[in-house]
């Protein structure tokens, strides 16, 4: 098994880092902070950090053509506007009433959006999964759980991974027909190494994923089989996004939610942007589309 470790490449001190997605356009990373409500764009040549603030709490973000992105948001999707910080709301996947928020997310190959809910205490299964395509949302069959992570596809579509927080496991489901079927559970993580957080895939299709609580990222073939795992100076590890110009320079957001006074005294470097390198690219991120293609 490969090991290694990451190093803080941007300082950022997030409450709940998250949604890092590299924009091929830009070369600059994007990714929020939940809990902060902001939106931030790191410039890795210019070493510099752009920030932005949030009307309700963001999930993710894409990069969504013009210039502008999409984002999702506890109030619902929404386009947002750099050059002016504006938001405009598209949709609104869930009454207000369900106490849900939106969390995280992943483009397909048409410009779809598919992305997840999540109960904003963290305790009741009302998180569901989503498909955003052609300004319409789509509820899927996948069982509803507290906290949702991912979606992540495989690099030919075929796949769907679905990540159950709190019951420690990363599902895998056929997609026929757009929607998921046939699923699995594809690995079971033990809670005392930590819980398994945003999933991304590389180009060889496996699953790289981060561990809230465990100080570490992992890598998965797309059979189950553990094959790399990265060290971090920092307990709470959210998601991975493959970047640079041969997307194979790893980011990874990372969270001081959670974390005691004790604890952030021993983590200086809690809720910063890491890095570290991989040998297999990510691959390019698909722009989300308001129509699909």
């Amino acid at each position: 098994m490969i090991t290694g470790s990451a190093k803080s490449v941007c300082k950022v001190g997030a409450k709940l880092g998250e949604g890092p997605c590299w924009s091929d356009t830009e070369q600059k990373l994007w990714f929020v902070d939940i809990k902060d409500l902001k939106i931030h764009r790191f410039d890795p040549e210019a070493n510099r950090l752009d920030s932005w603030a949030a009307p309700a709490q963001p999930g993710w973000i894409f990069p969504s053509g013009n210039g502008r992105m999409m984002t999702g948001l506890q109030s619902g999707i929404h386009m947002f506007d750099p050059s002016s910080g504006g938001f405009e709301l598209l949709v609104e996947p869930e009454v207000p009433e369900l106490g849900n928020r939106l969390n995280d997310a992943v483009t397909d190959s048409s410009g779809a959006v598919w992305f997840g809910t999540m109960d904003d205490g963290e305790a009741r299964a009302t998180g569901r999964v989503y498909r955003f395509a052609g300004g319409e949302v789509v509820a899927t069959a996948i069982p509803p759980c507290a906290i949702t992570n991912g979606p992540a596809l495989s690099p030919d579509g075929s796949i769907l991974y679905h990540v159950d927080t709190l019951g420690g496991t990363i599902h895998a489901y056929s997609l026929e027909n757009g929607l998921p079927v046939s699923g699995r559970c594809l690995v079971a993580i033990d809670p005392s190494h930590g819980y398994p957080d945003g999933p991304s895939v590389d180009a060889e299709g496996c699953i790289w994923i981060g561990l809230f609580g465990g100080w570490k990222a992992h890598r998965y073939a797309p059979t189950g089989e553990l094959l790399a795992t990265i060290s971090f100076p920092v307990a709470n590890i959210t998601k991975i996004a493959l970047g640079g110009a041969d997307l194979c320079t790893a980011y990874a957001t990372t969270a001081r939610k959670g974390l005691s006074a004790a604890e952030r005294l021993q983590q200086p470097d809690a809720g910063d942007l890491f890095t570290f390198q991989v040998d297999v690219p990510g691959l390019p991120a698909p722009k989300a589309a308001l129509i699909n293609s």
